[in-house]
């Protein structure tokens, strides 16, 4: 419980989330789900400190906060050169989102991959 409301606080503090909305006790299985199934990061394919990113955020449609479909896998590492959750799910900064995730997510996959 004490780290359900810690974890609240720090989504809000960096702007994650507003204070007024709260997740569905089903996220935690939701978000296990999600990453068995898709444990790596869309971007550069870490596999260290990974985060369950909505496509679109769910304070801005709760309906959407356990669709599969709205979910991409995306780390907060770093140790590739960029944290891809922050850069490439929020254009830099958590208060904002990228419409085009998914295909952003794809192109830079296949730069990773192909870098010299």
């Amino acid at each position: 419980m004490a780290s359900t409301i810690l974890t609240k606080i720090n989504d809000v503090l960096k702007g994650k989330v507003p204070l007024d909305v709260s997740r569905s006790p089903e996220w935690p299985k939701v978000r296990a789900a999600h990453l068995k199934d898709n444990g790596t990061c869309a971007v550069c394919g870490g596999t260290t400190k990974l985060e369950v990113h909505h496509i679109k955020p769910f304070h801005l449609d709760q309906s959407l906060e356990l669709n599969p479909d709205n979910l991409i896998t995306l780390c907060e590492d770093g140790s590739d050169g960029i944290i891809c959750h922050l850069s490439i799910g929020h254009l830099g900064s958590y208060k904002s989102f990228n419409v085009d995730v998914i295909s952003d997510a794809k192109m830079l996959n296949i730069k990773y991959k192909n870098r010299p």
